[in-house]
């Protein structure tokens, strides 16, 4: 029964009929708390491209690359975007089960609690509270209740369709139970970590695992935060702004189960060519490859859910909107699949590539998917009529060649970026052996993709005051109508079924024709844990070998944990988000031997909480940094790296230079990391004690060489003890060759 049926006059389900009235007042907020959190999101976005391009809008130490870049995904991704899952599921779930919401103040809960979640990443993030883990940046309080607000959410979810008065379960609430369940999962395993302050934590995991776990988590957060929740909002809003149903409901079964399945794999293949068991990346390769076909089989049952009704899109934007969402989605997701590829990944890995990638999703299947879908609703939400069709036409345009300026510009930054790297001269050298060099080559297209982020931000100011306006139109009260609808009964009897028609007469051509799926989608406690069964099962299979077969991570005897210092200065590096431009990762790839050194090896990274592999170079990678370069040399880095070098964009780090290290917290975090596992050793007892004697070292040496006195108390002396310990441990182990010139190896290599 479609949600604009009630039954015949007169008859039993009449007499049973129940009145109720949906509760769109929590729609609306998630909608103003949608359009709010996505100028701040875009903003933060064009201030970090800006700073790409200009380095001297790295205006504050709160306000660098490396503290804003967090700020920039984390403000897209969960407060833009997941309010704009929470407007359309909110909204659509309740008409499609023909019931309110299971509970009003849990509704309000889940909305006050994810805003708090979203000021508190707002607030954390900048002041460099930071996990280091992509998508998973949060520290472990705001972890904790982003938990204790998913929960509440779920309950509320699972508790109307309990309540719900449509026994069939719509294809669009399956997509949200699945997102649902696997979010939950992947948000608690990959977050496990050891506190070690109100806000500082070691993740449980190390080096490979942790790699292994985060992007287990970071792929899978793309797939059910960015695209399985969007996909039933597709499902839902693209048949009513087409006014017409879904082209294909035995497609959308295939494309469900399907891509619920696969999707979990895939993970690995950002791991191509690193330190990961080889096994694990060409899993997930062929996962990654294998989902092409799902995810365009998606794309074109809600295509062709227009059949016939090509003609409406020229006229409405809002059609517009969705067509290009879902085109966006498609190129995507061919994209995915084809930078897994090991040959291609060797080339876009690292890159600016990966950067036009997921911003060519994520600006038009995520961005105008929830524009559209809430130009769709405001009339109906504020009853009244849109405030200007015109101003909706004019945000299409505008985004759309913002989004075209973006893309082309970092498509042509991150090839160019590849294609540098791997030159060789005929000589059969490296034909730019100075990294900056390709940096310097890519400022122009960054100033075009400010251009391209300004107009997509001025399409959302547009947006904005399109809604606001429509908002400032609505009546004195909204009207509340009082919907009608026939309890389900307690004992379901099927209806009955036309044979060879409803049935097919053999059970092969019942599985064929799917028709078996139809019991399922009358039972959500099934549905869910077939679901949360498929998800498990892909996770296992990889996580378990990785975890438990030591033959994956081989050891290495003169790997030794970082002394309390240089943990100090890890600490620090990660603070000021440094491993956003930076990797610590050398692929065993001609090229990266060349400029870095010996490729990375397992065993170097087990003591690593959380791994720092990067997935990005904006600046050189650092695994093989230990020794290259004199102390003095850091310092005068820190303090302004274009003294050192005139063509960096790094930011100048002179808050390090003059800042306190706080040497009493030291012994909280040594012990942390002892509980996880690591050999400290005497350090458990006198880790201050000897944090200060390295430092002393560290400053005289400074003193010595013309940097001046008194580094040995400063954030700055930290930072260079854990950079000049990066790669050490192996050298003259017959893995890695001491560079020449080198600095002195840091005193205590084991404390």
């Amino acid at each position: 029964m479609s949600e604009s049926q009630s039954a015949p006059a007169g008859s039993a389900a009449a007499a049973r009929l129940e009145s109720f009235s949906y509760d769109d007042a929590i729609v609306r907020k998630f909608l103003f708390a949608t359009i709010l959190w996505g100028f701040v999101g875009m903003l933060m976005g064009v201030i970090i491209a800006i700073q790409m391009a200009y380095p001297e809008w790295n205006l504050a130490p709160w306000l660098t690359f490396g503290r804003l870049r967090p700020l920039h995904t984390n403000a897209v991704i969960f407060a833009f975007a997941g309010n704009a899952i929470f407007t359309g599921v909110y909204y659509s779930t309740q008409r499609l089960l023909k019931a309110r919401m299971y509970s009003d103040g849990l509704s309000t809960a889940h909305f006050w609690g994810w805003q708090l979640i979203i000021v508190a990443a707002a607030i954390t993030l900048p002041l460099g509270y930071t996990q280091a883990k992509e998508y998973a940046e949060l520290e472990w309080p705001i972890d904790i209740a982003i938990a204790v607000v998913w929960v509440i959410f779920g309950v509320n979810f699972v508790g109307t369709m309990i309540k719900r008065r449509e026994r069939h379960l719509y294809v669009a609430l399956w997509f949200y139970l699945a997102s649902i369940i696997t979010v939950a999962i992947l948000h608690i395993f990959n977050n496990l970590s050891i506190p070690a302050g109100p806000f500082k934590s070691y993740s449980i995991y190390a080096g490979v695992q942790d790699a292994f776990m985060q992007w287990w988590y970071g792929h899978n957060a793309v797939a059910f935060f960015l695209t399985t929740p969007f996909l039933g909002l597709m499902y839902y809003f693209m048949p009513k702004a087409a006014e017409g149903p879904v082209f294909s409901y035995r497609l959308s079964i295939l494309h469900f189960w399907t891509l619920v399945f696969m999707y979990i794999w895939a993970g690995p293949h950002h791991l191509h060519y690193t330190a990961l068991p080889e096994w694990a990346s060409t899993l997930g390769m062929v996962f990654s490859v294998m989902l092409w076909a799902p995810s365009w089989g998606g794309m074109i049952n809600g295509l062709l859910t227009l059949r016939g009704g090509w003609h409406k899109v020229a006229d409405d934007p809002i059609l517009k909107f969705l067509v290009i969402a879902l085109t966006g989605y498609g190129m995507s997701t061919f994209e995915g699949p084809m930078l897994s590829v090991k040959a291609v990944n060797s080339l876009s890995h690292y890159t600016d590539w990966t950067i036009a990638h997921v911003h060519s999703g994520a600006l038009t299947w995520n961005g105008f998917l929830t524009f559209g879908m809430i130009y769709w609703l405001a009339p109906r939400l504020f009853q009244t009529e849109l405030y200007s069709k015109k101003l909706m036409n004019t945000h299409f345009w505008i985004a759309t060649i913002g989004v075209v300026l973006y893309i082309v510009s970092i498509y042509s930054a991150g090839v160019t970026q590849g294609l540098m790297w791997r030159a060789f001269d005929e000589t059969g050298r490296l034909q730019y052996p100075d990294f900056v060099e390709t940096v310097a080559r890519l400022i122009p297209m960054y100033w075009v993709r400010v251009v391209g982020g300004t107009l997509y931000l001025t399409g959302v100011i547009l947006f904005a005051y399109n809604i606001l306006k429509t908002w400032a139109k609505r009546p004195v009260a909204y009207e509340v109508p009082v919907v009608q609808a026939p309890a389900l009964a307690k004992h379901y009897i099927p209806e009955p079924m036309r044979p060879g028609i409803d049935v097919p007469a053999t059970a092969w051509g019942r599985f064929v024709n799917l028709t078996f799926h139809r019991s399922w989608e009358r039972a959500p406690v099934l549905f869910a844990v077939l679901t949360t069964v498929a998800v498990a099962v892909a996770s296992l299979f990889e996580i378990i070998p990785t975890f438990l077969i030591k033959s994956n991570v081989p050891t290495i005897a003169s790997v030794k944990p970082y002394t309390p210092l240089e943990l100090a200065g890890r600490d620090i590096y990660i603070r000021e988000g440094c491993f956003n431009c930076h990797s610590q990762m050398i692929r065993p790839l001609r090229f990266e031997t060349e400029r870095y050194g010996e490729y990375s090896k397992p065993g170097e990274s087990v003591y690593e909480h959380p791994f720092l592999w990067g997935s990005r170079r904006i600046g050189p990678d650092l695994a093989r940094e230990g020794g290259a370069k004199s102390n003095l040399w850091h310092l005068r880095h820190f303090t302004n790296p274009r003294d050192v070098n005139a063509k960096s964009i790094m930011p100048a780090y002179t808050h390090i230079i003059t800042n306190d290290l706080d040497f009493d917290v030291i012994q909280k975090r040594v012990d942390a990391m002892a509980m996880l596992g690591v050999p400290y050793g005497d350090a458990v007892n006198r880790a201050p004690a000897m944090a200060r004697e390295q430092a002393k070292a560290i400053a005289a040496d400074l003193a010595a060489t013309g940097g001046g006195n008194g580094f040995e108390t400063k954030e700055v002396t930290a930072l260079i003890a854990y950079m000049q310990r990066l790669g050490r441990d192996i050298q003259g182990s017959g893995t890695v060759a001491a560079k020449p010139n080198a600095a002195p190896a840091p005193s205590g290599g084991q404390p």
